[in-house]
């Protein structure tokens, strides 16, 4: 997983094997966030990101300057991955919820 833009830019982690879900690919999140720059300032939002999977799209707000995100996952390996990154970038501003959406 790589983190595109931002202050975390280029920043690379290895996706255990053991996680089922996979990260949004480097081009689709770069597509995504390209669209969303021409409606949203990024620089101090609060964002939400449901079944957040690996976290990426979390930390590429992050990077991209949000105040604060919340993201939330079910799945115990993934929850573990994203709070491990969240302490290799030691970003208090992630809140990581382990949870059911529905």
């Amino acid at each position: 997983m790589r983190i595109i833009s931002g202050k975390y830019g280029r920043r690379r982690f290895d996706v255990p094997t053991g996680i089922t879900a996979r990260p949004t690919t480097d081009m689709a999140r770069e597509n995504l966030f390209n669209v969303l720059n021409n409606f949203i300032d990024f620089d101090g939002i609060t964002a939400l990101d449901l079944f957040a999977g690996t976290g990426a799209i979390s930390f590429e707000l992050l990077s991209r300057g949000a105040a604060a995100v919340t993201a939330v996952e079910m799945a115990r390996t993934q929850t573990a991955f994203i709070n491990k990154v969240k302490a290799m970038l030691a970003d208090d501003n992630l809140t990581v919820v382990k949870g059911d959406v529905f």
